[in-house]
């Protein structure tokens, strides 16, 4: 529930109201805004009487959240969630690309891919050292080393560095060297590593499950949230439709829904959602015009020689010409993106 304090409740007032509901189990979100204060509480409402908790002096109503997914809903804070990571912010009015190789394969791969798509307007830089693959046969990322690289490539560049959590055991390491942390689609109903991952202090990209509605994906948020990381960024990367041209279905439609019905920025993954890197360009521009604040793109020097997803990486050439274009769609939707 949301417990509305009037404008003229006193700090003593404010802090009674947070003690009886901490007394009575519930989680507690103090959001102090310019004309009111709005607590959120997370808990079993039937342990208290909206009745009695209305009486309390200084408080105007109290409002129940009817969505299962509580911290996440708009319900629970009505103004959209900006997450910063380092001096930039994701979820305001600049939309943020997020690019680089789907694998770190080698020092030069990298280090010349963050170099291009910095140049041609990223902010951050994405590239996987620990690779979830179908086949156990498949290259399956450097690892730490990988994420040494990714180090690297920060230092020199300054971009920041987005990257994959696979599991419980190596995510402190990978906590050590990302500035944003990403769980994969196949890991969005990991619970166990979602309650891990809401300890730490750092953003988090959730990537919608093939198969997951938009309920399911916000619960999995939730997770996050309950446990105390409030940073979360939801990654719309494509569904599994009867549609077998394209790698998944874009379901672009996800964009404007869950930022009406969540404040969490939104993010789009073209490359993953089409496997195919010619429409990837397409549906970027799609997203932006559909409300995104950001997108993750796969980028690569040399797509044919790449050892994973080379077929959906754009070459820096193709990567630069999309960026042009995007900032002609960002202005056209009243959004901005970083100059080349």
């Amino acid at each position: 529930m949301i417990v509305v304090m009037s404008y003229r409740a006193s700090d003593d007032q404010i802090e009674s109201v947070l003690v009886w509901l901490e007394r009575s189990g519930f989680q507690i979100h103090l959001s102090r805004g310019v004309e009111r204060t709005i607590i959120g509480a997370i808990g079993d409402k039937t342990r208290i009487g909206d009745m009695g908790l209305e009486a309390m002096p200084g408080v105007e109503k109290v409002v129940p959240i009817l969505q299962p997914y509580k911290l996440a809903s708009r319900t629970f804070q009505e103004e959209g969630t900006i997450i910063r990571v380092g001096d930039l912010e994701i979820g305001g009015e600049v939309i943020h690309v997020i690019a680089g190789p789907c694998a770190v394969e080698s020092e030069e791969q990298l280090l010349s891919t963050a170099r291009l798509v910095k140049e041609a307007g990223a902010t951050m830089l994405r590239g996987g050292a620990f690779k979830p693959r179908t086949s156990p046969y498949s290259f399956q990322g450097l690892e730490e080393e990988g994420l040494k690289l990714l180090a690297k490539a920060r230092e020199e560049t300054g971009l920041y560095i987005v990257t994959e959590v696979m599991d419980a055991r190596t995510l402190p390491m990978v906590a050590q060297y990302a500035d944003i942390l990403q769980i994969g689609a196949r890991n969005m109903q990991n619970f166990f590593l979602l309650r891990e991952i809401a300890k730490v202090d750092k953003p988090v990209i959730l990537k919608r499950g093939p198969s997951a509605t938009i309920e399911e994906w916000l619960m999995a948020a939730e997770y996050i949230m309950s446990g105390g990381n409030y940073n979360v960024i939801l990654c719309e990367r494509g569904i599994c439709s009867f549609e077998n041209y394209t790698r998944n279905t874009l379901d672009l439609t996800a964009v404007p829904v869950v930022k009406h019905l969540s404040h969490l920025p939104v993010i789009v993954d073209p490359s993953h959602a089409i496997g195919k890197w010619r429409f990837v360009p397409s549906m970027a521009g799609s997203a932006i015009a559909a409300g995104a604040d950001g997108l993750l793109v796969e980028v690569h020097p040399n797509p044919s020689e790449a050892l994973c997803d080379g077929p959906q990486s754009l070459t820096p050439e193709n990567f630069t010409e999309m960026m042009i274009n995007l900032r002609k769609i960002a202005g056209a939707v009243g959004r901005k993106m970083t100059s080349q």
